[in-house]
């Protein structure tokens, strides 16, 4: 008998929802799961996208579920988490949110899940080390969604300065998914030019003077969505899809997640996002890319900033 594919989606909110029909429009799985306390609502999300898929070349299934579902799941997504509030800082909510990820991943275990945990909620980073210690599964079956999207926000900015489209940028945020964010620019390239040479031949179209604009502003993008519509949803319910096509496909793409570091970066212990190879088996490899010096000390900074809420979880 061929295997179905098997997502399992805790939290029917806006990022859960929007994840869900996401992967219903790009035929990532055979079935999706929506878990959520507020079971009308959720009831309600899945009612919806089941008479979407009439309209879509689609055979898929999407039911309301509970955590015996996990069992046979090949990837469990968590986009539940404490609500934010106005102070524009992710880790407010942090003993909140880890208390709701301990109960969400210890479900899931004891009811038999053995796949693959991509966490959404925030603060990202920190949840995601709390559902590798619940967990007890390999650091690479636990991964983050971590900046993922700055970095895909950062490739925005950047292709609005110089008039490239986006797929054509090869940009990445590393570190937390949060302030403490770093860009390491020496790495950027556009069309395989380094974005210094780019600056050199094209002064009146950028100069090193916007890099900490265009920082501060990805930095800021979420907040600015947030901050207008009440939650950001279509950006990284994106992202996470991608996330799981990469293990669902067996793709070994190189993407910006949050990821467990052990001695990768001279880091040892800390989930926080660099490029890393996705395929069947999770983080296949961390790639180490070449940074300056101040580069690294930016990361380093980022990283021990992480460190520093864990005994906090």
């Amino acid at each position: 008998m061929i295997k179905k594919r098997k997502v399992v989606i805790v939290g029917a909110g806006n990022v859960g929802a929007s994840t869900a029909f996401c992967m219903i429009n790009q035929g990532i799985c055979d079935e999706i799961v929506l878990i959520d306390m507020n079971t009308e609502r959720a009831k309600g999300e899945t009612l919806d996208m089941i008479h979407s898929i009439a309209f879509m070349n689609r055979n898929m299934q999407i039911k309301l579920g509970d955590y015996t579902d996990c069992k046979d799941a090949d990837v469990l997504v968590i986009t539940a988490s404490a609500p934010m509030g106005k102070e524009n800082d992710r880790l407010v909510a942090l003993k909140s949110s880890s208390k709701i990820v301990t109960s969400i991943v210890s479900s899931a275990m004891e009811n038999g899940f053995n796949g693959f945990i991509v966490v959404v909620s925030n603060p990202v980073d920190i949840m995601t080390y709390v559902a590798y210690k619940v967990s007890g599964l390999p650091a690479n079956q636990i991964i983050g969604s971590g900046t993922l999207l700055d970095s895909a926000r950062l490739q925005c900015h950047i292709a609005d300065c110089i008039d490239v489209d986006t797929k054509s940028i090869h940009a990445y945020v590393l570190g937390e998914h949060g302030d403490s964010e770093m860009i390491p620019w020496s790495t950027v390239r556009v069309g395989g030019k380094d974005i210094y040479q780019i600056i050199k031949d094209n002064p009146t179209r950028m100069n090193e003077g916007m890099f900490d604009s265009i920082h501060k502003a990805v930095k800021k993008d979420g907040w600015e969505i947030f901050n207008r519509k009440g939650n950001t949803c279509y950006g990284i319910a994106a992202s996470t899809t991608r996330i799981v096509r990469a293990l669902m496909f067996n793709e070994s793409v190189v993407l910006p997640v949050s990821t467990y570091l052990d001695g990768q970066y001279g880091q040892d212990g800390v989930f926080t996002s660099v490029p890393a190879i996705l395929d069947a088996t999770g983080v296949k490899e961390v790639v180490e890319i070449e940074m300056t010096k101040e580069e690294k000390e930016q990361f380093d900074s980022s990283c021990s900033h992480l460190q520093s809420f864990y005994k906090e979880v």
